[in-house]
């Protein structure tokens, strides 16, 4: 047997060692892709290993007046492996201002809608929060989620609320700021603490630096205020039904209508909803926030735009946005309507940003398929190239299809979609026509307001003098609604102020345990007459003086069935949504200076056609 030199040996010891090396790296935890997805890797998916801790960011501002920057409460959980093997990964990001509880909506917390237009309402109660224990309950859906898929999970708790600094602001600058201040933390350039006074540091060490935000409702609105300072490292945004201006959620085209289902909501009532932070904190807040800057801006008399609004209208501000868009909202959703969403995506589009759309059926809230959100954070948080961007830039859910079974669209509003004009024949106290063709001399038609009937009720009378219903003939083969309806009216008030309420409704309408959310309102929308040639300033209407105004009904998506009517119907007070006057005032419509434009899939030939016997 010959000898082994030394140089011998240690070439068998360099050979065995590097033998096993594709073992022992095939025994470490990576995120793993299928199909363009990340798919649940067992070693991530026991959540007794993962790793759960708090800190606090420091941001650039100081909103809680005493003199030191506002630290964000941050929670972060992370596979066990970000320790033991030096594994980073990319963060799935959400923040709320409900994390640490909401004030109760009791009597007098909601302003009194019963009085007249333009009227000072009377004060309402401003309720405090209880914070719920001394540490917020974090949300563990995320986690749940994304975890076991190869991603760490944050939540952080939005200023003036739970365990952050701050004040709230319910839009202001510094709700963009703070996600932004975490985001850079999570890239090295921001620094956090282990508590929220001290000075020990912490590291985001298991960071790649690539952010994700979802999140549904304020929660959603979050990912877009950070993604419009233009921080880097926040790849994607997926914000479900959110919130892109405060006045298109407490105004419409300068009347004050309130968020379906909360009548008499306002930014100030929000801001108290949302206050559960520092009670030693609270009185100076108040004063500076809500007692001032909201008292003197958001103007319940005439509900004019202003400079107050302008500052928390997310579109003015997206000339820095750049993370890919994923947009998900139901047309159902008369909390945050509809087009909160598509105002957004339509200017992400325009700027260049990979951008795609998902709307439902349904009301508030719904995320997107699973699998489409999979994707979206696959590629711009892992950079795994699946194509998602060649994807389908719009998906809407048919009615009766289940909501993770969407229809593909090349765009949203569908592109085949032309605008068609419908006139209006009288037909007072019952119904009028609507029709594709003009008829002359229809004259002039009159409602009187009346908040005590729904708009349901109205949509449903035979004979009323409380609305204007003017229906098409029947058809005879669906009809392909998509995009924004367009109303024009020529109108006169009996009194110098009036609300306006529009909408569209497809009849007979239908009620009981078999209805569908589908198979009544199509869409509608609100004005205040007074606005007609400026958002930024109203002007009281002289008594029986014709004015002409346009605006816009909420974007829908719907086919409407064969069998049915496409009715529109006029009225003033909405009792669900508007302010409640006392009743009695006349509008008077004039049926020759109005029109309706609703974008059909084919335009007017697929109208006609479906018109025929």
């Amino acid at each position: 047997m010959k000898k082994l030199s030394v140089l011998n040996i240690a070439a068998c010891f360099a050979l065995l060692f590097l033998g096993f090396l594709p073992m022992a790296n095939a025994q470490k935890a990576v995120p793993v892709f299928e199909n363009g997805e990340a798919q649940i890797v067992p070693a991530f998916n026991d959540p007794e290993k993962w790793i759960r801790h708090d800190l606090w960011v420091e941001t650039e501002f100081d909103t809680d007046g005493d003199g030191k920057p506002d630290r964000m409460h941050v929670d972060v959980t992370r596979p066990y492996q970000t320790d033991t093997e030096g594994l980073k990964l990319p963060i799935v990001y959400e923040s709320s201002p409900y994390f640490a509880g909401t004030a109760s909506l009791s009597d007098g917390v909601l302003w009194n809608v019963k009085h007249e237009l333009g009227a000072t309402p009377p004060a309402r109660v401003n309720p405090t929060v209880t914070r719920r224990g001394e540490r917020p309950i974090i949300s563990n859906s995320q986690i749940r989620t994304w975890v076991p898929r190869g991603y760490i999970v944050v939540h952080s708790s939005s200023p003036g609320t739970g365990l952050s600094q701050g004040s709230p602001t319910v839009g202001g600058d510094n709700e963009s700021l703070a996600p932004k201040a975490v985001i850079d933390w999570l890239n090295g350039r921001a620094k956090g603490y282990t508590s929220p006074n001290g000075n020990e540091e912490v590291k985001a060490y298991w960071s790649t630096g690539k952010v994700g935000m979802t999140g549904t409702s304020y929660n959603g609105t979050i990912p877009l205020a950070a993604a419009t300072t233009g921080v880097d490292g926040l790849e994607a945004i997926i914000p479900i039904a959110p919130n892109t201006s405060y006045y298109h959620y407490y105004r419409s085209n300068g009347l004050i209508r309130s968020p379906g289902g909360y009548l008499g909501e306002d930014i100030d009532v929000l801001y108290d909803f949302i206050h559960s932070g520092d009670e030693s904190k609270r009185a100076y807040n108040n004063k500076t926030v809500r007692d001032t800057e909201m008292k003197n801006g958001m103007d319940r008399i005439t509900g004019d735009y202003n400079d107050f609004w302008a500052g928390r209208d997310y579109l003015n501000d997206m000339g820095p946005m750049k993370a890919a868009l994923l947009m998900s909202h139901g047309f159902n959703d008369w909390n945050v309507v509809p087009e909160h969403s598509l105002r957004i995506y339509e200017a992400a589009k325009a700027k260049g940003i990979p951008s795609q759309i998902f709307y439902h059926q349904g009301g508030h809230g719904g995320p997107p398929p699973m699998s489409m959100m999979n994707r979206w954070f696959t590629r711009y948080l892992h950079g795994i190239e699946n194509g998602v961007e060649n994807d389908a830039k719009a998906w809407v859910v048919r009615e009766g299809d289940a909501m993770d079974k969407p229809t593909a669209y090349t765009d949203y509003p569908n592109p085949e979609a032309k605008p068609v004009q419908f006139y209006l024949s009288k037909g007072a106290p019952k119904a009028g026509g609507l029709s594709t063709k003009r008829s002359a001399n229809q004259g002039k038609e009159t409602l009187v307001d009346n908040y005590s009937f729904s708009g349901a009720t109205l949509a449903q009378a035979e004979i009323t003098e409380h609305r204007l219903l003017y229906v098409s003939p029947v058809l005879t083969a669906p009809v392909h609604i998509s995009g924004t309806v367009k109303v024009s009216i020529k109108l006169a008030s009996s009194k110098p102020a009036a609300n306006l309420s529009v909408w569209l409704v497809s009849l007979p309408w239908r009620e009981g345990r078999n209805s569908k959310i589908t198979d009544n309102l199509i869409t509608r929308g609100w004005a205040d007459p007074q606005n007609y040639k400026s958002l930024r300033e109203s002007k009281p209407l002289v008594p029986g003086k014709f004015y002409e105004m346009s605006f816009d009904l909420q974007p829908d998506d719907q086919i409407i069935a064969a069998g049915q009517q496409i009715g529109v119907m006029i009225m003033s007070s909405d009792r669900e949504f508007t302010l409640w006057p006392a009743p009695g005032t006349e509008l008077t419509v004039d049926l020759d200076g109005t029109s309706i434009s609703i974008p059909i899939v084919g335009g007017t030939a697929a109208f006609e056609k479906a018109m025929k016997k």
